[in-house]
């Protein structure tokens, strides 16, 4: 009987102890619950023929008719297309920036610089999609944008500048460009993080056997953030049939000449629902890139555990 009084003894004074980190702890579990385990429930709209009448249990079941839409018309080949290699291309780009300005800044000494350099490569990060969509045009409009009278007319002589928001083969590299130009300050916190975890005992003994900066970098550097550049990688990889409405719909500004390279499968069915109004459709594009990311994910981190089975996720 003492040993039972003194273990429930103890359990109560354990639970007092964690007390306020169980309380800690809630706002993050009521969070996740809310936007990650509730919005489950209108998985089934993917399947049904959505009445708002009858509410989300209440319409008819269609199978899988909502699906067909996204491959029933001559842009689906295209839509896929840009959207699986938009977010390819960008993966790459953004490991092999994100690795190489978190190695420079990293060599940056003065703290004042360092704040100065934080500050200019997180700022695009935290700019509304908005502005810098009215940013692009102001470099990018054909009678009063800055490349254009500047650059094209200016500095090379030309009389006429370039329809930048009629030709469809210059947004590639546009929107390339402005993703990098954006999401590289927050590629490169990651980076900085694991590169702040090394051991500077390596970089030294390094330099004592004569070594240069760039053997340094790949035979320390790199090789200690495999773990770090895999994880994102496969991370990313969830993300790939998916893309950035506001970059694909408000920077090219909703230009029905540039489709054929800024549709993506999201651009797409925002058109679509705002035409039919029909949720059911929707939810069914939703429903299948969340599959698609599942697969992925699943797939490369099968791949890595292979070849690595320190460095994959599960």
């Amino acid at each position: 009987m003492n040993g039972k009084k003194k273990r429930g003894t103890r359990t109560r004074k354990g639970f007092r102890h964690y007390l306020p980190y169980y309380l800690m702890f809630l706002p993050g579990l009521a969070y996740l619950i809310i936007n990650n385990y509730m919005p489950l429930y209108g998985l089934q709209l993917a399947f049904k023929n959505f009445s708002y009448k009858k509410g989300i249990s209440g319409s008819d079941f269609i199978g899988f008719k909502n699906f067909k839409f996204l491959f029933a018309t001559k842009d689906a080949l295209i839509m896929v297309r840009n959207t699986l290699l938009y977010n390819i291309v960008w993966i790459v780009l953004g490991v092999v920036l994100g690795i190489t300005v978190a190695i420079l800044f990293h060599e940056v000494r003065g703290k004042k610089a360092k704040r100065f350099y934080q500050t200019a490569i997180l700022l695009p990060y935290l700019m509304s999609m908005v502005v810098v969509a009215y940013l692009a045009y102001a470099y990018l409009a054909s009678d009063t944008g800055l490349i254009n009278n500047s650059i094209i007319k200016g500095l090379l002589g030309k009389e006429n500048g370039v329809s930048w928001y009629m030709e469809a083969k210059y947004w590639p590299f546009i929107l390339t460009f402005i993703n990098q130009w954006k999401s590289i300050g927050f590629g490169m916190l990651l980076y900085l993080a694991s590169l702040l975890g090394i051991d500077n005992s390596y970089y030294e003994a390094a330099m004592l056997d004569g070594a240069t900066k760039w053997q340094q970098i790949r035979t320390i550097t790199l090789p200690l953030l495999k773990p770090t550049i895999i994880m994102l990688v496969i991370l990313n990889l969830g993300h790939v049939f998916r893309s950035d409405f506001g970059l694909f719909y408000q920077v090219p500004m909703n230009q029905g000449t540039l489709y054929a390279t800024t549709q993506t499968i999201d651009t797409y069915v925002y058109r679509a629902l705002m035409q039919t109004n029909n949720m059911g459709m929707s939810a069914a594009a939703s429903f299948l890139q969340s599959v698609v990311g599942f697969i992925f994910i699943v797939s490369a981190n099968a791949i890595v555990r292979k070849l690595d089975k320190n460095s994959s996720l599960f």
